[in-house]
Parts: C-alpha cells; structure tokens; sequence
C-alpha cells in the first residue's frame, strides 16, 4: 500500500516539479509584500510559505492548494501588530492554529459546502480582476507604494481602480520592455510548437521570463543605465548566509501574555476567517482541478491548525489556503500536492543561500505571471457562460464580484452568499406549488419541500378555487410540509364546506377531516 502511495506521486514528477518552480517564483514576491504591507518583518512572510509548502501541504487532503500568508488578512493582522506588537501577533497566530485544530475534530469544515458555485465563481473572477489591477503597477514600473498592491484592496482612500490610475501617470520603459517580454516568453511556452519539444516543456516558462529578466538588466546596466531597471522593482528578499544565519531570524512569542483577553479575541478572528478563506479557496480550487479530486475539509482545517501553531511559534504570519498561488499551481499543470511542498522547500533554500540571486529578478517578470493568473481566471468565457445560465446564476456571480472589487473578499462573499440565498428562496417561492384546473376540478399539487415562505403563494391559489368545486390536493412529491402551511391548508378545509367546495387529501398526513371532507386516497 505504502508503495503505492509512493509511486502515485513519482509517477508526475515531471509535472510536478515545473509547477513547483512557478509556485515558488510567485509565492516569494507575495510572501515579502504581504507582510511588509502587515507591518510585520518581511521574513515572517517567508516563514509562514514555508510552514503553508513543508507542513500545510504535507498533511492536507488536497493536491493542488498552497497555503501561505494570506492577503485577505492583512489588515487584521497589521491591526493585531499595532495593537498587540509583534510577539503578541505571534502568540495569537499560535493560538488560532490550536482553535483551528479543534474546529477540525469538531467537523466544523463543511460550513464550505453551503457556497453556491456562482458565488465561488464570481469570488475567482474577482481575484482574477483583483490581479490584473494589482499587478498593473509592477508591469509598468510605478515607483509608488510598490507593496501594497499585494493586499488585494488598499483601504478606503486608495481602491484598487485609483491605484492603477495613479500608476500610468509614473512609467518605467525598462520595467515595460521586460514586463511585455515576459509575457510574451510565457504566451509562446503555452503553444504545442513549445509543448512538443520534451526539454522545452520541462523548464517552466516563468523561469524563463526570470532568467530572461536578470540577463536584460545586468546588460542594460552595463550597456544602456537609462533603460536599467531600479531596485525598487527588483524582488527584496533579507540576506541571509547558510542556514545558522537563517535560524537566527526566527522570532518567538511572547507566552507570558497567555492571561490577555484581547490575544484570544485575535486568535478568534484569526481563526473564523482564516478558515473560511481556507474552505472557499479550497471548494474553488476544488472546482479548478482537471482530475475533480475533492479535498476532505475538516482534515484541511487540521492542517491549516498545525500550519498556523509552527508559524506562531517561529515567527511567522498566519497561514490560509490561498487562491492566487493554488491557480497558479494548477494552470502550471500540478498533479500532486509535490508541487506545493517543492514550493515551500525552495523557498526555504532560496532565503538561506540564493538571496542575492532572487534579488536580480524584476518585478516585472512576476507581474506577468500573475497577469496572465487573473486573466484565466475571469476569462470573458467565464462572464459569457454565467449570464447564458440565466439572470438566477449571473445575478449572484456579478454581484459577487462587484461586492468583492468594492470591498474585500469576506464582505464581498457575504453580500454575494445574500444574493445567492435570495434567488434560492425566490425560486422555491415559484415553484413549491402548482394549481391546475379542469372545469369545477381542481389539482393543487405540491412539487416538493414547502416552508412558511411559501404561505403567500399557497393562500393565493386557494382564493382562485370557485364555490361548487372539487379540490384534490396532492402531497405525494413533498418531503416535508411546514407547520404553517398545514394550518393554512386546515384552516381552507374548515371553511370549504361553506362555499360547498368537496376536498380530497392525496398523502397529506396530519391534517384532520371535517365533515364533507372526502376520505384521503391511497397513494
């Protein structure tokens, strides 16, 4: 068993270890940015994507989500390191791995089920809109508040939208040139023409997009300084020699702060919602599996636990199953979760001995990764086929993405979870019941579960019924028949005999017969 455990994973070696290059080469900028913008070191950011690629995705479920710090929490966290400081950040990062835990035994991972797929749908092409706009800025070379645009919105003075507006105003042709290059690099390393030729295919095409970035700047530098790319828009990651220098980084909590309440209310918040991005990435990257392998979720929720408790107790920002660098994952041609842990294992050798490497690759050239990301993401095929599905599945997935744009990812998924319940209910209110007549015959049928929601509907067609008729009402399809409804029903039964309307039941139990009533019918 334990060698065919072995040999699932060898067998896509040469899918995976592509795949785990390109996840490390976009989950080194986003580690440093994310917790730059956190306010925390930008080392805990590596920490906490080492911790998502060695441990995380070790003992997860799925094979295709990377964890790692995420954005969608970095104004809790910036808010918990300013209130908090730093140690105590990390004590709360250790405890909400312990709650997440138990959330895990508890079973607590199937509340992710409960999210229509045009939600989900709408929460990627959001993240996908989010990334072309983000991205924008490192594409063009805007000098400005060159980290923020890792968080996926800025706060209330400066959207998303204004950012990139902000960011044409400032270009850098150098950072231009290499951005367009890159891309083009990364469009011709997807045609067959590329694909076919095995030692091709192997290298993976962001690699070359980096390779060939390094190469254009050291030779702009020596040959032409006014198109050289600054280091402002070159990837910034600590120096760091061998690993003795590496473990002196690590940064511990504070444990004698246990008796604060307000660590445990961050602990809290940072476990509900870290799970929750956790589960919704994880049903979307569920969705964006070529194999439709589902991940279990309370063993997710497990992982993410251990993950988080490490990553507090070494220095490291809080850890969730992240969307941007799952796709990534998977649109590099992943099969197994090898490509997550390579990531993490890279990550871990990169910052130990590779750092003055990795800070000659322009940003640029990961701009055009992640680019390229977001398109995919929310391809106008996507936009095309949801309003084909009808204004009950594209309502809910514009809307989504519109709250999301407008907001932020958990606010924006709440408002879109609203809309997606509302056409639930309207659809039930419309289709609970149908009434058909035939002269003074009449069938009251109803088609499935009915509710108190329904009450409006039901008493509608009971007022079209005409005196001197006769009514078969047929419970056979409904599973359930609330309370509410059975006392409209009865109450319409009572009062039938005066306007000499003769009432049949058809497997409607619990209501009483009256006198008139006529006897209910076999099913």
């Amino acid at each position: 068993m334990l060698r065919k455990h072995f040999d699932y994973y060898f067998r896509y070696l040469d899918h995976d270890i592509p795949a785990g290059i390109v996840v490390f080469l976009v989950a080194l900028p986003l580690c440093l940015g994310i917790a730059i913008a956190s306010g925390a070191p930008p080392f805990s950011g590596v920490i906490a994507g080492v911790v998502g690629g060695l441990v995380v995705a070790v003992l997860s479920g799925s094979q295709l989500s990377v964890s790692g710090p995420a954005a969608g929490l970095t104004v809790i966290v910036a808010a918990a390191t300013e209130k908090l400081g730093f140690d105590g950040l990390l004590l709360a990062v250790a405890l909400s791995g312990l709650m997440q835990l138990a959330m895990g035994y508890l079973r607590a991972g199937i509340i992710g089920a409960f999210f229509p797929s045009a939600v989900i749908k709408g929460m990627l092409a959001a993240i996908g809109l989010i990334l072309i706009m983000k991205q924008l800025p490192h594409a063009i070379g805007y000098d400005a508040d060159a980290d923020s645009d890792l968080s996926f919105l800025e706060d209330d003075s400066h959207t998303a939208l204004s950012f990139v507006w902000e960011a044409f105003g400032s270009v850098t042709w150098g950072v231009v040139f290499v951005s367009l290059a890159s891309m083009a690099i990364l469009l011709i390393w997807e045609t067959p023409a590329v694909k076919k030729r095995r030692f091709l295919s192997l290298l993976p095409g962001p690699l070359v997009a980096a390779l060939f970035g390094i190469a254009y700047n050291l030779l702009a530098q020596a040959l032409f300084p006014s198109f050289a790319i600054g280091s402002q828009h070159l990837v910034n990651l600590p120096t760091i020699f061998g690993p003795a220098d590496f473990a002196r980084q690590f940064s511990f909590p504070d444990l004698g702060r246990l008796t604060d309440a307000q660590i445990y209310v961050t602990a809290a918040t940072l476990a509900l919602i870290g799970s929750l991005e956790t589960l919704l990435s994880l049903e979307a990257v569920d969705k964006l599996d070529p194999f439709k392998r589902v991940a279990p979720t309370n063993r997710e929720l497990k992982a993410q636990g251990v993950g988080n408790f490490i990553s507090g107790m070494l220095g490291g920002l809080p850890i969730t199953a992240v969307i941007v660098r799952s796709s990534a994952n998977i649109d590099a041609g992943a099969h197994t979760k090898v490509a997550a842990v390579l990531h993490g294992a890279l990550l871990l050798l990169s910052a130990m001995f590779l750092a003055s490497v990795l800070n000659l690759i322009p940003l640029g050239c990961l701009a055009a990764v992640l680019l390229l990301t977001g398109y995919k993401l929310a391809k106008p095929k996507l936009f095309i086929s949801q309003y084909e599905k009808g204004f009950n599945q594209f309502a809910p997935f514009a809307v989504t993405i519109g709250a999301i744009l407008a907001t932020d990812l958990l606010k924006g998924m709440a408002i879109g979870m609203a809309v997606g319940l509302f056409f639930v209910l309207r659809a039930n209110y419309h289709s609970a019941f149908s009434l058909t007549r035939d002269g003074k015959n009449y069938l009251l049928r109803l088609q499935k579960d009915v509710s108190f929601l329904n009450k409006a509907q039901l008493r509608s067609y009971l007022e079209d019924i005409e005196a001197h008729s006769y009514l078969v009402i047929d419970g056979t399809r409904a599973g359930f028949i609330d309370y509410d409804i059975m006392e409209t029903l009865q109450d319409f039964i009572k009062a039938a005999s005066d306007d000499n309307i003769e009432v049949e039941l058809k497997e409607v139990r619990g209501l009483d017969r009256p006198n008139g009533l006529v006897a209910q019918a076999a099913a």
